[in-house]
């Protein structure tokens, strides 16, 4: 017999239980959704009223006619981001559909405006389809100031990015991809200081081929990472195989130096990095075939692929994505500071420079404090937003993508 599915708006005894439904937290706060729009500006009388709304918008939206680049002084554009959806690849619930990962994208939304000051809006769209995806979102893009497209599976997420960017001149950001590398570069920058050696000398294997492992990989490398390789469910990607797509074929000519074939277990073998972005388990013995002082970070939620008492018996430093450890690589820790450093300038497209800039700002941000149960600050930490916002803005100036 099927589980009931209890209905959360249905009346409130849902949220408070009764002898049959326990108090469940997550229901009570998703009660009503969790953001709402509020107004900046005050409508207490008739002059406000005509200020606000007719007849005095009506001078802005002339001045705006006759120059666009007005909008962002006199709108909300340049302080607003999309965060847009299919609801193909949302958390690790798979396929969910768009109204299922509304949820998710309001509590997106609602992590850029805390700890960014971004305002965003969540955008659900009732398709899959590629080229519909763009051409909707093209449509939508004079609202915006940004783009941040979320849980997109892969590998549409990497061409609907691409041509969005390219059609668009306003920043197009797959946090999927972009904030989980930014993320794992700093973390993986300061367990190489803490352990007095540098990217350059670090070997890495990713397990998961899809938008973060890819993502991972591409950016490490481009950051002087030694050497990477990148395995998914049939092994590790490499130039031998004739079962690639075009964007891991793509990654079997940057990565892998080493000539590496087989499993994942393979790969592990003397290597100095192991970063998770897959599921699945590890078997202890391959991540005791890491090079003595190795990194582990095992990043699957809620159930890392190596589990962290297993991980610290071979380990220098070990890192997850669950809140109840040490070391979280969280995307929040980069996404919210990122778009609020360009759209501070209102720059035009997010460029590597500028993510390379967020990582060494969030690295930045431990300082001292550095030790191996503390190489990635948490999200609470206030100097985290201002430090990634003021390191992004300034890459986009010295890229000269920034317009202000």
């Amino acid at each position: 017999m099927a589980a009931e599915i209890v209905n959360p708006r249905s009346d409130s005894s849902t949220d408070q239980g009764s002898s049959e439904e326990p108090f469940d937290p997550a229901f009570a706060l998703h009660r009503g959704g969790k953001m709402a729009v509020q107004a900046t500006v005050p409508i207490r009388d008739r002059d406000d009223l005509s200020l606000a709304y007719t007849p005095g918008v009506a001078k802005v939206c002339t001045a705006i006619a006759e120059n666009p680049d007005l909008v962002h002084d006199y709108t909300w554009k340049s302080q607003v981001v999309a965060v847009v959806t299919d609801g193909t690849a949302v958390l690790g619930l798979g396929d969910i559909g768009p109204e299922a990962s509304l949820p998710v994208m309001e509590g997106k939304a609602i992590l850029f405006k805390q700890f960014g000051g971004v305002d965003a809006v969540p955008i659900a769209l009732a398709t899959t389809d590629t080229d519909e995806i763009i051409e909707t979102v093209v449509r939508l893009a004079p609202s915006f100031g940004g783009v941040n497209l979320e849980d997109i599976s892969a590998p549409r997420c990497f061409e609907i990015e691409r041509r969005l960017q390219e059609a668009l001149d306003i920043p197009v950001f797959h946090d999927d991809q972009h904030g989980t590398a930014v993320v794992t570069l700093a973390a993986l920058r300061n367990a190489a200081k803490l352990t007095g050696r540098t990217l350059g000398e670090l070997r890495g294997v990713i397990s998961g081929a899809g938008a973060a492992g890819v993502a991972i990989a591409k950016f490490l490398l481009e950051a002087g990472l030694g050497d990477v390789a990148v395995a998914d469910r049939k092994g590790i990607v490499s130039r031998d195989r004739q079962d690639l797509t075009d964007v891991k074929r793509e990654l079997a000519e940057i990565t892998n130096k080493a000539g590496l074939s087989g499993s994942l277990e393979t790969a592990l073998a003397g290597a100095d990095v192991f970063i998770g972005v897959s599921g699945g388990t590890v078997p202890e013995p391959a991540v005791a075939s890491m090079a003595p002082g190795a990194f582990v970070f095992a990043m699957a939620n809620p159930n890392p692929e190596v589990h962290p008492d297993i991980a610290h018996k071979y380990a220098s430093v070990v890192a997850t994505g669950r809140s109840d450890y040490p070391n979280q690589i969280n995307n929040v820790l980069a996404f919210p500071g990122i778009f609020a450093g360009a759209l501070q300038v209102r720059a035009s497209r997010i460029t590597e420079g500028m993510k390379i800039a967020a990582a060494n700002a969030l690295a930045d941000v431990v300082g001292d404090q550095l030790a191996a149960d503390y190489v990635i600050p948490s999200p609470f930490d206030e100097r985290v937003a201002p430090a990634v916002t003021a390191a992004v803005a300034a890459a986009a100036r010295a890229e000269g993508v920034a317009r202000r």
